[in-house]
């Protein structure tokens, strides 16, 4: 089932979502998702010519989408990015924190600037994206929507990306804490927790290139990995109406990984 066809058209409409690392993989299919429920999307990166060709892709699905070029690492970066997606679109309902970095390493092995770069990009980045979104996830007048991914190897500990494991367990902290602080300014903050995810840069680099991959599905109860439709379809739970009293919440869509264990 693709994202959005088990939605009413039209969910989304009106709302204005930005999505980071929107230009493929997960983000691109929040983003398609998003669109084709009526939302105006505008997608974030590193990378201009990614952003241009997801763009492209989906403007010719009929969507009104905006791509902005912003390390989520820079605070004026991002908060540029925020400033012109007010400035186009006339506000900023959902955010999306998405961007991410990882590797597999050995902690005894991981460099500091390793170590450091993963949680600028996944913790540091996430505070700069609410912070800079907060006046306008303030001023939506359906009530503004935080959604940040994340992990359940947060909360188990990530042998081989300890410092992808640490970023994440921090954003989901931050998550639940902005939950609270903001529930009052009507700003509903939750995290989604996917597993492993088929033709995703992740999956590729910790279990295709290193050999892992069936060892990865059969870690999950379903035996198989995920869609990034799946993902999709609960950032779009989240972001609807649907789930106007849920907030602080972790949405896990693993396939049941987090509660199996197998031997390698």
């Amino acid at each position: 089932m693709l994202a959005g066809t088990a939605f009413a058209p039209g969910l989304l409409a009106d709302q204005v979502a930005f999505v980071t690392g929107g230009g493929s993989g997960i983000g691109f299919a929040i983003a398609s998702a998003y669109a084709r429920l009526g939302a105006r999307v505008v997608i974030a990166s590193r990378r201009q010519a990614t952003l241009d060709a997801a763009a492209a892709r989906l403007a010719a699905e009929g969507a009104e989408v905006a791509a902005f070029q912003a390390d989520v690492r820079s605070y004026e970066q991002v908060h540029e990015a925020v400033t012109r997606t007010v400035e186009r679109f006339g506000a900023l309902d959902i955010l999306v924190n998405n961007a991410a970095g990882n590797f597999f390493c050995p902690t005894a092995d991981l460099s500091a600037n390793g170590w450091k770069t993963v949680v600028d990009i996944d913790l540091n980045g996430t505070f700069h994206c609410c912070r800079a979104a907060y006046a306008a996830l303030k001023a939506s007048r359906g009530g503004g929507r935080i959604i940040s991914i994340v992990t359940m190897n947060a909360l188990s500990g990530w042998p081989g990306a300890a410092h992808a494991a640490a970023a994440k367990a921090g954003i989901l902290s931050l998550s639940r804490s902005l939950a609270v602080e903001w529930g009052p300014d009507g700003i509903r903050s939750n995290t989604i927790s996917p597993g492993p995810i088929a033709d995703t840069e992740g999956v590729r680099r910790l279990y295709e290139d290193r050999g892992v991959a069936e060892l990865e599905r059969r870690r999950t109860a379903l035996g198989r990995f995920g869609r990034t439709e799946d993902v999709a379809n609960a950032a779009v739970f989240l972001a609807s109406p649907l789930a106007a009293y849920v907030t602080g919440e972790n949405l896990v869509v693993d396939g049941g990984r987090w509660l199996k264990h197998v031997a390698a």
